[in-house]
């Protein structure tokens, strides 16, 4: 069986660091969620009711939909208990946590000074529209709280199709669920850490 993802050190310093950020992330999904396949596989126990010479007479290109091995309940209970909703919260963590970060007050903005002096100049340029149309605008440099916020945003779109994906085949080979995947998975939180 597969293991959750490892909880990263939560710092402002992993947030702004949107390339380690996304890494992260990436890295945790392409474990769990875009494996999921072979990880439900691999619950599977092979030749349960021995091997059957008769199964390699005929050559089966595909399997039915329909035919698919079931997985014990059991097993995929144990699964979405250990590595699935651990890793989802880990990620869920890293992303409530940057999200937090970039809607703070940023005072150790390196580019911070430089923006001022820019909004400054801008403020106090003569424009003649007439002269030239285009004199006006300006277009401020981006905060790195900014950048972050659409980062955070982006990356939860993400993380939600990638959640409904796996749910969905967990779905298909165990057996569906009358829940979706955010309200399994808030059940299942709650259940752990008590109400939020």
């Amino acid at each position: 069986m597969s293991r959750p993802s490892e909880a990263p050190s939560l710092t402002p310093r992993l947030c702004f660091n949107q390339t380690a950020l996304r890494d992260f992330l990436r890295l945790s999904r392409s474990t769990i969620d875009d494996s999921i396949a072979q990880n439900l596989n691999a619950l599977l126990t092979p030749a349960t009711s021995g091997f059957d010479p008769s199964s390699t007479s005929t050559r089966q290109i595909t399997v039915p939909a329909g035919l698919k091995r079931a997985i014990p309940p059991q097993q995929c209970d144990a699964f979405k208990e250990r590595v699935l909703f651990p890793s989802w919260r880990v990620r869920s963590d890293v992303l409530d946590y940057c999200s937090g970060v970039a809607t703070s007050p940023d005072p150790d903005d390196p580019d911070s000074v430089l923006r001022q002096i820019e909004d400054a100049k801008a403020r106090e340029r003569i424009v003649d529209e007439r002269l030239d149309p285009y004199s006006g605008r300006y277009f401020p440099q981006e905060a790195r709280t900014e950048s972050l916020a659409m980062l955070m945003r982006n990356e939860r779109a993400v993380e939600k199709i990638v959640r409904s994906r796996t749910w969905s085949l967990i779905g298909e080979r165990c057996g569906v669920s009358s829940d979706t995947a955010e309200d399994a998975f808030g059940k299942w939180r709650v259940n752990q850490e008590g109400p939020r």
